[in-house]
């Protein structure tokens, strides 16, 4: 099976989190995507660049290191989902709605869905939606 990276998720790699209990989990994460893959939708990559513009903006990020995480990402088995149509759109309105999340997030929410695979995210809200929604977020206890 795949795992559904939320960019939440990802920028764990770029900027450690302040929770030891997260950075084990990113670690984690990135080492079943290794082994596996993961799907993106197509958003994805716009918000990876903007948490990257964010942590370089308030300079406490090394150019350095943001190479070395551009990087990674080019080498990690990431697959774009491209599915796009009305219906899709619809079905993260409606979720939108039903769990009052942002369309970004909402997107990550019905991929998951669709494809019926784990969702890895540090975004509270959005775990919490898909917990409700009957999905397995990457970290949780079994």
């Amino acid at each position: 099976m795949a795992i559904i990276l939320d960019a939440s998720a990802a920028l764990a790699w770029l900027k450690d989190r302040d929770d030891p209990a997260e950075v084990s989990v990113a670690n984690k994460i990135l080492h079943a995507i290794e082994a596996q893959e993961a799907i993106v939708p197509s958003l994805w990559f716009t918000e990876l660049t903007n948490g990257i513009l964010m942590a370089e903006r308030h300079g406490n990020i090394p150019i350095l290191t943001i190479v070395r995480f551009t990087q990674l990402i080019e080498m990690l088995p990431i697959n774009l989902d491209n599915a796009l149509s009305p219906s899709l759109q619809n079905s993260c309105l409606l979720l939108a709605r039903l769990y009052n999340l942002t369309a970004y997030d909402a997107t990550y929410l019905e991929l998951a869905l669709r494809t019926k695979n784990t969702l890895a995210t540090f975004d509270r809200k959005l775990a919490t939606a898909a917990r409700s929604a009957g999905l397995h977020i990457f970290g949780d206890p079994l």
